[in-house]
């Protein structure tokens, strides 16, 4: 090929060789040098993290007493029987700013508006986590979310190439994702595309890889990541060639019908549940947005404008309301996941379960001091820690990250703002 540009749609994926200076590439290509995945397995480490895009009330979630021996809150009341198997964190965040654009680097630590110039963009945790354990089950990760609300929809996930993560929007389509094969005629289809796909890959790696024996230095090693960009994507066509003739577990109830966002929750969490124990994803993220109706749990207000309360006592308690009903659901999914066997553990041993938000104050539009809890994923439970928030020794929200993601085998010490791995 004399073109350096060409596009694998149902990939969803553009390789554009780079520029070479010392060199006028005609052709790019190569043998397949992917590894057949290690597969499903018992034990296997994994990683859920719920956010709310508009915070909680931190004064009736964050104790007075840190330790084992803190007391119980308002909103910690329905996670009471939960807390040796969680941790309550006060004082993390990422030091940005932005009232509810901040939001959205809950899980990156990064803003979009200040992500082009760094390596990985404002890529998010779980799909850094999926960029590098995600091909070995079905789908590298799962996110969940709406399309509608403030912002137009969910913004929890995002890759480090800056393109948000479109979510599954209910639990209809969840559903179908998880448990409904393709036809035979749709699943051939996916053979012949997979086949063509396969031996443009083919190409471009073998020619690829003879352009970096006439080359010089510099022009090498943009070629190296470039053939690293190709290995990639021949990971998710193995992926996809992988899973293609292989069914999809079987389905525990029949299709839900998508009602609401409030009362779509529990089924929300419970499909999530099931897509861990079936092995179909070991990553997933599920945003509580904009699109959460008061109204459907009673309470005749937005959101929205509930949580600029201004300290109104009424817009508190409908708040109170509507957050301890989230959190109700939370502490349901953790004892769901505590009652699933992994092996000779249960499956909230091995999956670290993050909840919480990038606001910290919606009335005031903070970012700082965010709720955090972390559950389940063989960590020693059952503490409040409060971490210094500002000065030298101010702990960030990404450091915790680092630790998750070591503690998953990745060879990393270093996460979006992070300063170094929380302990």
């Amino acid at each position: 090929m004399n073109r350096r540009r060409f596009i694998l749609c149902s990939l969803g994926t553009t390789l554009a060789l780079p520029g070479l200076p010392s060199l006028m590439a005609k052709s790019v290509g190569g043998n397949s040098a992917v590894q057949l995945a290690k597969g499903a397995g018992i034990g296997a480490k994994r990683f859920v993290a719920i956010g709310n895009l508009l915070g909680f009330q931190v004064k009736q979630l964050f104790p007075t007493t840190t330790g084992a021996e803190y007391e119980k809150t308002t909103l910690l009341e329905p996670l009471w029987e939960n807390r040796s198997q969680m941790t309550l964190f006060r004082g993390l965040d990422h030091g940005v700013k932005g009232g509810h654009f901040a939001v959205h680097s809950f899980l990156s630590g990064v803003l979009n508006s200040e992500a082009q110039a760094r390596p990985d963009g404002n890529v998010t945790i779980d799909q850094y986590l999926a960029d590098a354990i995600g091909f070995e089950t079905r789908f590298p990760s799962l996110t969940v979310g709406s399309e509608s609300g403030i912002h137009g929809g969910c913004q929890i996930a995002w890759t480090k190439s800056g393109v948000r993560v479109p979510p599954v929007t209910g639990p209809a389509q969840l559903f179908e994702k998880l448990f409904v094969s393709d036809s035979v005629e749709r699943r051939a289809r996916r053979v012949e595309e997979n086949q063509v796909q396969a031996s443009i890959l083919d190409s471009v790696l073998e020619e690829a890889n003879q352009l970096t024996k006439r080359v010089n230095k510099e022009d090498k090693d943009k070629l190296n990541e470039y053939l690293s960009s190709v290995r990639d994507v021949e990971k998710r066509l193995e992926l996809r060639q992988r899973w293609t003739s292989l069914p999809k577990p079987e389905a525990p109830f029949a299709k839900p019908a998508n009602r609401n966002a409030v009362e779509d929750l529990p089924l929300l969490y419970e499909m999530i549940a099931l897509a861990l124990q079936t092995d179909s994803t070991r990553i997933a993220t599920l945003e509580i947005g904009g699109d959460f109706l008061p109204q459907n749990l009673g309470i005749d207000k937005s959101h929205h404008g509930l949580s600029h309360h201004g300290n109104d006592p009424e817009a508190i308690a409908s708040l109170i309301a509507l957050e301890k009903y989230q959190i109700e659901h939370f502490s349901k999914f953790l004892t769901r996941l505590a009652s699933m066997n992994d092996g000779e553990r249960t499956l909230l041993d091995s999956t670290a379960v993050l909840f919480g938000s990038g606001m910290g104050d919606a009335n005031s539009h903070k970012n700082s001091d965010l709720p955090i809890i972390l559950a389940g994923g063989g960590y020693k439970h059952g503490e409040f820690r409060q971490v210094p928030n500002e000065g030298l020794n101010k702990v960030r929200l990404c450091n915790l990250f680092v630790d998750i993601a070591q503690r998953m085998g990745l060879e990393t010490s270093a996460f979006g703002s992070s300063t170094g791995r929380f302990s």
